[in-house]
């Protein structure tokens, strides 16, 4: 059964670890990316070309308006929903009526939350997508593929302990090799997979079972996993 892959974003990670938390009960859904903020966000969904992305817009570092614009054009069939306070906002409920996003109120049961998300791919029929827009999407992901065969088998070493949240340092310890080349590494791999920050390449570690497929190197044991974004 295809599951239903979704992409969160919210600044709190305690909102996060909630959410990812009530959505692994249910088996057909599918965190490929949790983003802390709307730049990261925008790039899961161009990299990920998720069926749903799940917002919080709390911080003014983008409108929704302006985010809406460039999920739309990052992503194939992607379906906005924003996860917000209240619902009573006017610009918000122009939006919702020009059919261009949905709303669900932090205020509503885990139940409603599950219930919403399966309904967005009833209406828009993203479960059996048309032959045109799924080809985009296996395009996509093919494109990633032929990404990922040029990292070398260090740089792979390298993704998968990113995505297990470990630091620079933590990750050369890890390898033994020096910092400023984790540094050196990184920037490679950002530049062949045509991406920015840490938090999209462990959400493409992740997507893409690079966590199983990567020779780890050393041990690392004892070293406590955190959030990818944090670590530098």
């Amino acid at each position: 059964m295809r599951r239903i892959r979704i992409v969160i974003a919210d600044r709190h990670p305690i909102v996060l670890e909630g959410i990812s938390s009530v959505l692994a009960t249910q088996h057909d859904f599918a965190i490929v990316a949790s983003c802390g903020d709307a730049a990261s966000c925008i790039e899961a969904i161009r990299l990920l070309v998720p069926d749903i992305a799940l917002v919080d817009l709390g911080a003014p570092e983008m409108s929704r308006s302006d985010f809406l614009a460039l999920a739309n054009t990052a992503g194939q069939g992607t379906r906005v929903v924003f996860f917000v306070d209240t619902a009573g906002d006017d610009a918000l409920q122009k939006l919702v009526a020009d059919g261009v996003c949905l709303v669900l109120t932090k205020h509503a049961k885990p139940e409603t939350l599950v219930a919403t998300l399966r309904k967005v791919v009833q209406i828009r029929g993203l479960a059996s997508r048309s032959h045109s827009t799924g080809q985009v999407a296996e395009d996509s992901r093919a494109g990633e593929e032929k990404s990922l065969t040029q990292l070398t088998d260090r740089e792979r070493q390298i993704m998968r302990l990113v995505s297990e949240g470990l630091s620079n340092k933590e990750i050369g310890r890890c390898l033994n090799i020096a910092d400023g080349t984790i540094k050196v590494h990184l920037h490679h791999i950002f530049q062949k997979l045509d991406i920015s920050n840490r938090t999209v390449l462990a959400a493409l570690a992740i997507s893409r079972n690079e966590l199983h497929s990567a020779p780890r190197g050393s041990s690392a044991t004892g070293l406590t996993q955190r959030d990818p974004a944090s670590a530098k």
